[in-house]
């Protein structure tokens, strides 16, 4: 599966911007700052996702019949 099967209806998505990027022209130091950034977006995306879960599980439990 390439990249543009993943994200082929969004094409202002910065995500698929950012894929599309060139690295060539970084440096060793912008590309570990890079790493970083998108290491702690992970993060932050994972925690939203657990609140989510614990979200969505506290609504099921309330709303179970």
């Amino acid at each position: 599966m390439d990249f543009d099967e993943l994200f082929p209806s969004k094409p202002d998505d910065p995500l698929a911007l950012l894929a599309k990027q060139d690295l060539g022209p970084l440096s060793q130091d912008e590309l570990d700052a890079r790493i970083e950034a998108l290491g702690a977006e992970i993060e932050r995306t994972r925690t939203h996702m657990a609140e989510a879960a614990r979200h969505r599980s506290v609504a099921d439990a309330l709303f179970k019949r």
